[in-house]
């Protein structure tokens, strides 16, 4: 194990006060929470430590709460809770190239408490200002390349497309789940003009900081498992970041139980164009 890799985050707990987390990869996979990470979130409670929530689910952070209770991820586990949901919804109703545009929502029933959020009037595709985008109809068994005939069109008719998750893939169990981040890039490769809101946007952090004490930004830490996302954000924050390898990037990494393979670990930290992380194999304390 080298400088750059630890077991758990223990030896950090003394020297940051505000620890945000990531969810799908980091705390659950999307079936049930890892006893582990819950341990981790019990112990900073425990010490006085600020624990945050920052997730890319394209649902508001209310909904989402409920989500992470039925996980065993109760409330009083953390101090904050936001997600990329909350932010496109405040976007959306602020940006004058979308506030009380029309809309058409592409995405699961389950998303809807997202576009019910954004003031405007929803339409059928054809007639609709924006497409609202919270990921494929059905992510199980659809992939971007689904919604070419679609996506065609509508940059055709100078539709911009609101990305309320920039993930492009999440892990549900051990499957890897396309996101509305794959739509998105999908969208912009036709030409089209595509607005996303989450992670890895500095501002979504300046939103969920606004929620949290006041500290230096040399406090705060991020643990995420997604490279563009969680530790790319972290970087345009100004804050520091632990990765966590078992996450959407374990196959990139080639890893084995207990062992991160450095060099791989040196070459995505240049791909995203960040700082080598700390980088744990999984969330624990």
């Amino acid at each position: 194990m080298n400088e750059q890799q630890q077991a758990g985050i223990a030896p950090l707990a003394d020297r940051y006060e505000i620890f945000i987390f990531d969810l799908w990869g980091v705390l659950h996979n999307g079936i049930e929470a890892y006893p582990d990470a819950l341990d981790c979130l019990r112990q900073l409670r425990q010490r006085g430590r600020s624990v945050a929530l920052l997730s890319n689910a394209p649902r508001p952070g209310a909904v989402v709460a409920g989500e992470m209770a039925r996980l065993g991820i109760s409330e009083d586990l953390y101090d904050a809770l936001m997600t990329s949901g909350d932010a496109a919804i405040a976007a959306y109703n602020a940006d004058p190239r979308t506030a009380g545009r029309s809309f058409y929502h592409l995405g699961p029933e389950r998303n809807r408490p997202t576009v019910e959020g954004c003031r405007g009037e929803e339409r059928p595709l054809e007639t609709a200002e924006t497409i609202i985008c919270t990921g494929p109809f059905d992510d199980e068994t659809e992939t971007a390349e689904d919604y070419a005939e679609m996506f065609e069109a509508a940059v055709a008719r100078g539709t911009i497309l609101i990305c309320a998750n920039p993930d492009v893939v999440v892990m549900r169990g051990e499957q890897m789940i396309p996101c509305a981040g794959a739509l998105a890039e999908a969208y912009e490769q036709r030409g089209g003009l595509a607005l996303r809101f989450g992670k890895p946007l500095a501002e979504t952090y300046d939103m969920l900081l606004e929620r949290l004490p006041a500290v230096g930004r040399d406090k705060i830490l991020m643990i995420g498992d997604g490279f563009p996302t969680d530790i790319r954000g972290a970087a345009a924050a100004g804050i520091d970041a632990v990765f966590v390898a078992h996450g959407i990037h374990a196959d990139v990494l080639g890893l084995a139980e207990g062992a991160i393979d450095a060099e791989a670990l040196a070459r995505l930290a240049d791909e995203y164009g960040v700082p080598i992380p700390r980088a744990i194999e999984r969330l624990r304390w």
